[in-house]
C-alpha cells in the first residue's frame, strides 16, 4: 500500500520546505487541496522543490475552470516535473458553485464531469498527435487549436486523472473514465464494501477495464501520533471534521448504511443555525472509531490493514513529530500491506 501526505500551508516557500521534508521521509506522493489557495500553484512549488515524489491536486474544483485552461496547466506541470503530476478534480456542491464561484450548477453534474474529462483527453490528444480538435458535447465544445497555441510535446505520459467521489453515480463515472478515484475521508469500511467498491467495479466493467489499472486513494481518516496523548489530540480534530462533513446532506448516505440518519439531520440543522462549536460533541467515540484508523505509530500498520486493507491502494496521513528513522520504518511496514493497483491504464487513445 502506498502512502501520501498533505501540503496545507499556502505559502510557496513553506510548501517547498514541506515537500522536501516528506520526500526525504519516504512518502510516495503529496496532495494539495483547494481550500484557501490555488492548488495548481501549490503543486508547482512542491514539484519544483522535489525530484521523486508524486504531487496531485486533491482536489481542484472543476466547473469554475475551463477544461482548456486546466489542460494547459496540467500539461505544463507534467512537462516541467518529468511526469510527476496527477490531476484530481471534484465538482464541489451546488451552493459553492452558484454562490461562491458564480457558475451555473448543471442538471446532470456527472454528465458534465464526464464531458470535462473527455475534453481534457481530446485536447491532449490533439497536442500529442497534431490531429484536429473536435470535441462536441452537451456542456463543452472545443473545435479550434492552431499550431501557435499548441504547447511543446511531453516526454512522458499524460497526467493521470482522478475524481473525488462519494455517491454511486460519481463512483461509477470514476470507474468508466478515470485513472483513479479520490475517496473522501468521510467514508467507512462498511460504506466502501457495500457501496463504493461495487459502484467502482460497475463502472470499470462498463469500460472493460481491469481493477488492477485503477488507483483507489483514501476512503477514511487516519488518527495517529507517537503516544496516546498525541492520538487523543488528533482524534478531537477529526471528530470536528466528521461533524463538519456530516452536516452536508450529500454525504448522509454514508451515515445511512450505519443507521445514523438522525445524526446527519441533527448536524445539518446545527450548521444551518451556525452552531458550529456544538456539532463535534454530537459525534460519539463509536462514530469516530468507525470512520478512522486510530493508533500510535507502533500500531498504525496493523490498524491501517484492518481499516483499509483489500479495499484501498493508498492511504493518506501526516507524521508531524516522527523522526526520519521512525517514519522510514513505519512507511516500509505500511507498504507491505497488499493492494490491487499495479499501474495506470494506458489505452485512452
Amino acid at each position: 500500500m502506498r502512502v501520501e501526505s498533505f501540503l496545507m500551508d499556502p505559502l510557496w516557500r513553506n510548501v517547498a520546505d514541506a515537500a522536501r521534508k516528506y520526500e526525504s521521509l519516504g512518502f510516495d506522493s503529496l496532495a494539495v487541496p483547494e481550500i484557501s489557495a490555488d492548488p495548481f500553484f501549490m503543486a508547482a512549488a512542491a514539484l519544483s522543490a522535489t525530484e521523486r515524489v508524486q504531487v496531485r491536486t486533491a482536489v481542484a474544483v472543476a466547473f469554475p475552470r475551463s477544461p482548456m485552461v486546466v489542460a494547459q496547466m496540467v500539461w505544463d506541470l507534467q512537462r516541467n516535473s518529468g511526469g510527476r503530476f496527477g490531476l484530481g478534480l471534484g465538482t464541489q456542491v451546488k451552493g459553492h458553485n452558484e454562490r461562491r464561484f458564480s457558475v451555473a450548477w448543471p442538471e446532470q453534474p456527472a454528465v458534465q464531469l464526464r464531458e470535462y474529462i473527455e475534453s481534457l483527453r481530446a485536447i491532449w490528444r490533439t497536442w500529442r498527435q497534431g490531429s484536429a480538435l473536435d470535441y462536441v458535447g452537451r456542456y463543452y465544445r472545443f473545435t479550434l487549436m492552431t499550431p501557435e497555441f499548441t504547447p511543446p510535446p511531453l516526454e512522458n505520459p499524460e497526467s493521470p486523472i482522478y475524481i473525488a467521489a462519494v455517491r454511486p453515480a460519481m463512483l461509477r463515472l470514476a470507474g468508466r473514465v478515470c485513472d483513479g478515484v479520490r475517496l473522501h475521508g468521510f467514508c467507512t469500511r462498511k460504506y466502501l464494501e457495500e457501496v463504493a467498491l461495487p459502484s467502482l467495479e460497475e463502472g470499470l466493467k462498463q469500460a472493460g477495464r481491469p481493477r488492477e489499472q485503477f488507483d483507489v486513494c483514501g476512503g477514511g481518516f487516519v488518527v495517529t501520533g507517537r503516544d496516546e496523548e498525541a492520538v487523543a489530540r488528533a482524534r478531537e480534530s477529526i471528530r470536528y471534521r466528521i461533524a463538519f462533513y456530516g452536516s452536508t446532506r450529500s454525504y448522509h448516505p454514508v451515515f445511512a448504511v450505519h443507521g445514523w440518519d438522525d445524526l446527519g439531520m441533527e448536524l445539518h440543522q446545527l450548521s444551518k443555525q451556525g452552531r458550529w462549536d456544538e456539532m463535534a460533541r454530537r459525534v460519539t467515540d463509536e462514530v469516530v472509531e468507525t470512520f478512522c484508523a486510530v493508533a500510535t505509530y507502533d500500531r498504525l500498520p496493523a490498524a491501517l490493514a484492518a481499516r483499509f486493507g483489500g479495499l484501498s491502494d493508498q492511504v493518506e496521513f501526516v507524521l508531524p513529530d516522527a523522526s526520519p528513522d521512525e517514519a522510514g520504518e513505519l512507511l516500509a511496514a505500511v507498504r507491505r500491506i497488499p493492494h490491487r493497483f499495479s499501474g495506470t491504464y494506458t489505452s485512452w487513445g
